[in-house]
C-alpha cells in the first residue's frame, strides 16, 4: 500500500491514535504533515518520521485549520489524505451531571473540528491533485453507546453521519471514509476515568464485551485508516469501519 509522492495531514497526531497513524503513513512512503495542538510533541512524532513537518493546530478555530491547509500546499503543492483524528471524551457521568460548557466543548472538538477539517481541505484536493482521502476517526461507541458517555456517542454518531453523507456528496472525486474504534489504553482512559491506565477489574470489564478479547491497539487503528486511504480500497466510500475486535456484534 504505497503512498509515495502522496501528502497526508493527521490531526491530533501526537496522541496514541495519531502518532501509529504517521508511522504508517510515513512507512508507506508519504510526506506527514503531524498536526497537533501540542507543539513540541508533534515535533517529536516528525523528528522520528523519514519524511515529516510539524505544525501547531488548534483544530476548532476555523483560522488554525484554514492555515494548516495552506501550509500544507506551500510545503508540498498537494494534499492527498486528510485524517481527522483529534477528539476528546468527556469524564464519564450521567447526562444529567454534564455541565452545559462540557457539552459545547465535546461538539466543537469533535464535531466542529471534522468539518473544518473537510471545509478546508476539499478544495486544496480538488485543486491540487483532483481528489483524495478522508479518513474520520469515529467511535464503534457511535454505533454502540454505553452509559456515562452519552455525549461523547453522540458526537461519534455524528462523525459517521457527516463520513456518510459527505462521500455521497463528492463522489467519485474524493472519497470519504471513518473507522470505528472500541476503547483503546490511550489518553481516552485519562480523559473519560481520569486514570492513566484501567484498573484490572475495569479491564476485565470491558474486555468481556470484545471477542477478540482485548482493548485496541494505536496499529489496530492506523493499519485500518491506512487501508481506507490506499489504492487497494479506491472503490470503498462511505464506509465506516468497525475497528472493534467484534464488539458490535457482541
Amino acid at each position: 500500500m504505497t503512498l509515495e509522492g502522496r501528502t497526508v495531514v493527521v490531526t491530533g497526531a501526537a496522541g496514541g491514535f495519531g502518532s501509529a497513524i504517521c508511522q504508517v503513513f510515513a512507512e508507506a512512503g508519504a510526506h506527514v504533515m503531524v498536526s497537533d495542538i501540542d507543539t513540541e510533541r508533534a515535533r517529536e512524532v516528525a523528528r522520528a518520521l523519514p519524511s515529516a513537518t510539524a505544525v501547531t493546530t488548534d483544530v476548532t478555530d476555523p483560522d488554525a485549520v484554514r492555515e494548516l491547509v495552506e501550509s500544507t500546499m506551500d510545503a508540498t503543492g498537494r494534499l492527498d489524505v486528510l485524517v481527522n483524528n483529534a477528539g476528546l471524551p468527556h469524564l464519564s457521568r450521567k447526562l444529567i451531571d454534564l455541565p452545559v460548557d462540557v457539552v459545547d466543548a465535546q461538539l466543537t472538538m469533535n464535531v466542529r473540528s471534522v468539518f473544518l477539517g473537510c471545509k478546508y481541505a476539499v478544495p486544496a484536493m480538488l485543486g491540487s491533485a483532483g481528489g483524495g482521502v478522508i479518513v474520520n476517526v469515529a467511535s464503534i461507541a457511535g454505533r454502540r453507546p454505553r452509559p456515562g458517555l452519552v455525549i461523547y456517542n453522540a458526537t461519534k454518531a455524528a462523525v459517521i453521519n457527516l463520513t456518510r453523507g459527505l462521500a455521497g456528496e463528492l463522489a467519485p472525486d474524493i472519497r470519504v471514509n471513518a473507522v470505528n474504534p472500541v476503547v483503546s489504553e490511550t489518553g481516552f482512559i485519562k480523559n473519560s476515568l481520569g486514570v492513566d491506565t484501567l484498573p484490572d477489574k475495569a479491564r476485565a470489564h470491558v474486555v468481556a464485551g470484545i471477542p477478540m478479547g482485548r482493548p485496541a491497539l494505536p496499529q489496530d487503528v492506523a493499519n485500518a485508516v491506512l487501508y481506507l486511504a490506499s489504492e487497494p480500497a479506491s472503490f470503498l466510500t462511505g464506509v465506516c469501519l468497525d475497528v472493534d475486535g467484534g464488539r458490535s456484534i457482541a
